[in-house]
């Protein structure tokens, strides 16, 4: 697909804001499931954006929103879905305000209302809900931002994930680690690895357990922890410093992972680094200015957008022009999301169901986040292409260090204010 996402970037804000114009008015002519051919065409396609607009999760539901409109507006600057005539795509987004319940009637309202595909949630408890919708209604649903391996475990046809899932990002969070030892010269024999005890942070220690005994390291000890209920992390992080590990690996949501920061700067571990694993702060700006030092020399291995990509870092300038901040990781897998559903319609010529969720699976579409290759969903709907890239917050910012063909920067291990150096 990635013709459709060139072109539409190379069209540019004034194209863009010309087109959204021209869009204006037009009606929702397009109920689910009905093909144009043969009706006289469309005017526009319904897309439905389900994310959390309000609620703790706000600031990148607002993203993931913000970025399904830039992805519509792009493609119909590109003169829209060429294979149905031009039709432009129309994206409805609904708040899930990170309720599964909510994002669940949401999901219904939206098909009911003529939406032929689907895209969200950011949450997992809430994609699968919206997931079990999707299937009851035979409606093709892109999950951009959900790790919880279980969605795709229930044998749906309609549902697919852009993003690694959550056991996924923990093999490759071990496969990265023993990769930068052995890369650095900084052996790494035992690992202690603290992490929130939900869906997610289970999934994630056991895909580093597993890969990471299967390499010969040790990880010991594990540490799980009540996120929810938490307030402080200094007693885990001297049963860290008690043990004789080289790294503490951390799996968490942004606020208890910055307990944890907050914790190693109090304790003081003798580790060569803190490395998160799919961690929720250690690859975002915001920890640079929250955490102690700085979180100078923190490592993660996360699903990312690309900053080496010259079409990711115009979509972030677009971005940032337009809403006046930095552009998320999770805005980008929503713009892809719709980007991809673009390509989809393009080759399928139809909205039918089944057409646009079989030319979904045969996608090819090149993401904008770190991967390893275009889109390819197995028979589950997972991509088999997604992955994760390591991350280092150096001199202030954090920066993709490694693998090295898609580095910014040269890493630093041992890390920098962590024990090394």
């Amino acid at each position: 697909m990635y013709r459709i996402q060139r072109a539409a970037l190379a069209v540019g804000t004034t194209a863009l804001v010309l087109a959204l114009t021209a869009c204006q008015g037009s009606a929702v002519n397009q109920a689910a499931g009905e093909s144009p051919k043969g009706d006289g065409g469309l005017s526009e396609i319904v897309i439905g954006a389900l994310h959390p607009l309000t609620g703790a999760n706000a600031a990148d539901g607002q993203q993931m929103a913000n970025a399904a409109q830039l992805a519509a507006e792009a493609v119909n600057a590109a003169g829209g879905i060429k294979s149905l005539g031009g039709a432009k795509l129309k994206v409805e987004s609904a708040d899930t305000q990170g309720s599964p319940e909510t994002g669940q009637s949401e999901a219904t309202r939206l098909i009911e209302d003529g939406a032929v595909a689907l895209v969200g949630t950011f949450q997992s408890g809430t994609s699968a809900n919206v997931a079990s919708v999707a299937e009851r209604n035979a409606v093709p649903f892109v999950m951009d931002v959900s790790s919880l391996d279980e969605i795709l475990e229930q044998g749906y046809t309609y549902s697919f994930r852009l993003q690694p899932n959550a056991s996924l990002m923990g093999k490759q969070g071990a496969q990265r680690l023993v990769e930068l030892a052995e890369d650095s010269g900084t052996p790494v024999r035992k690992v202690a690895f603290l992490y929130e005890m939900g869906n997610y942070g289970e999934a994630v220690y056991k895909g580093f357990m597993e890969e990471a005994e299967a390499a010969g390291l040790a990880v010991d000890p594990v540490i799980g922890y009540d996120a929810a209920a938490v307030s402080d992390l200094t007693t885990q992080v001297q049963q860290v410093a008690a043990s004789d590990a080289d790294v503490l690996a951390v799996a968490g949501y942004y606020r208890d992972s910055l307990l944890a920061a907050q914790a190693v700067g109090l304790v003081k571990p003798d580790v060569t680094a803190v490395f998160g694993v799919a961690d929720g702060a250690f690859d975002q700006d915001t920890f640079v200015t929250d955490a102690p030092d700085g979180g100078e020399g923190y490592f993660d291995v996360n699903y990312r957008w690309d900053a080496t990509n010259p079409a990711t870092v115009e979509l972030a300038g677009l971005y940032e022009e337009r809403y006046g901040e930095a552009i998320r990781t999770s805005a980008v897998l929503t713009y892809d999301a719709i980007m991809l559903l673009a390509d989809a319609l393009e080759a399928a010529g139809s909205t039918e169901s089944a057409a646009l969720r079989d030319a979904i699976r045969g996608s090819s579409y090149q993401p904008l986040v770190v991967s390893a290759g275009p889109v390819s969903f197995d028979p589950a709907g997972e991509n088999t292409n997604a992955g994760a890239v390591v991350t280092q917050v150096l001199d202030g910012q954090v920066r993709q260090v490694f693998p090295k063909d898609v580095a910014e920067v040269a890493y630093r291990f041992p890390a920098p204010s962590v024990g090394g150096e």
